[in-house]
């Protein structure tokens, strides 16, 4: 399961955002701190794909995919050095596979802080990378002794000082520059800035109807990476509504699928995610997998017996099986295909796999 860890200020949407991923369950108040702990929630991923897979096998079960959202709680300028929660919320960010800025563009006077989310950006990218030039420095007094009886440990060292003068500018290694090979060697540091980052950007209900003058300075701020605009406050009340007026709420508002569909679009984009599906009339299930994944590694996906005694997979897409309204039917028409372990899933495949132990 893909880990999400939601940071920003104080009162930037956090919990909030939250609370519409994961249905609620977050304490979403207007003052500081009113995350103290990190809320962790669990959201099921919508997709039609699985849904119609599953009328056509009849399935007893569905089983969707699920992503996990972590609310950690508000940065503040100095929380590198203890100011606010400091390090107690940069810990959680170290557990998560990629990183959610929420960054206020909303109004509010009763709401302390900036509205303009390049402000915040700013604010959160430096403590980050304050937090992680603590961290790297500490690693290179260790690595240089460690050096002088291991040669090895050299290229790892040159790896950390290159991150060592990129952070010391307040610059994320994730926008740095720095060489794959040497960001691959800064993998055991676990550094804050060297992970996956999407952005939420939090609107006002008036900025709702034209949000790029808002969202696309962000986008280029952040070089590209995905950037989703979105009231989130008006995305927390949707989800407690009930399915049909939920709809009719969304669509009202011209904010269409609502906050999931969009936020995890986004995330698996940002993340090469891609989904297989398998179905019968017992369950109907989706399957997470990163692109490039072999198909033995696909099937690890569902248990490790599966990947260490792979023989073959069968395989379909989709929308032909579908059209050829079944299995049998899918196989009789030779649109089913065997395929080895050399073998790359592409999103939207269904698969049965053969294996023996």
């Amino acid at each position: 399961m893909e880990r999400f860890g939601f940071v920003g200020l104080p009162n930037a949407g956090k919990s909030s955002l939250y609370n519409a991923l994961a249905g609620g369950g977050a304490l979403a108040a207007p003052y500081a701190f009113a995350t103290t702990d990190p809320n962790v929630g669990v959201a099921r991923v919508p997709d039609e794909r699985l849904e119609r897979l599953a009328a056509m096998s009849r399935s007893a079960k569905v089983v969707p995919a699920s992503v996990q959202f972590t609310d950690i709680g508000g940065l503040v300028e100095g929380a590198a050095s203890g100011e606010g929660l400091g390090n107690r919320f940069l810990a959680g960010i170290r557990e998560v596979d990629a990183i959610v800025f929420v960054l206020r563009a909303f109004r509010d006077g009763d709401v302390q802080g900036p509205t303009d989310p390049l402000d915040h950006l700013r604010i959160v990218e430096v403590e980050l990378a304050l937090a992680d030039l603590e961290t790297v420095e500490r690693q290179l007094d260790r690595q240089r002794r460690a050096a002088k009886g291991d040669r090895s440990l050299v290229g790892g060292i040159a790896a950390l000082e290159a991150a060592q003068e990129a952070l010391a500018e307040g610059t994320p290694i994730s926008r740095s520059g720095m060489r794959t090979g040497d960001r691959e060697l800064l993998a055991p540091f676990f550094l804050l800035t060297d992970k996956p980052v999407l952005a939420v950007v939090n609107l006002d209900e008036e900025q709702v109807e034209d949000p790029e003058p808002v969202v696309a300075p962000v986008a280029a701020e952040l070089e590209g990476a995905d950037v989703v605009g979105m009231c989130v406050q008006l995305e927390a009340e949707a989800v407690l509504l009930p399915a049909d007026e939920r709809t009719e709420m969304l669509e009202g508002l011209g904010l269409g699928e609502g906050a999931l569909p969009r936020f995890v679009h986004a995330a698996y984009h940002r993340l090469g995610l891609r989904t297989f599906f398998t179905t019968g009339e017992k369950e109907s299930r989706a399957w997470t997998f990163r692109a490039g994944s072999t198909a033995p590694e696909c099937a690890g996906r569902i248990h490790t017996d599966f990947q260490r005694g792979f023989i073959r997979a069968e395989t379909i897409h989709w929308d032909l099986l579908l059209e050829a309204g079944s299995y049998p039917k899918a196989r009789e028409a030779g649109l089913v295909r065997s395929e080895g372990k050399d073998y790359l899933p592409v999103d939207g495949d269904v698969l049965e796999f053969r294996f023996n132990v």
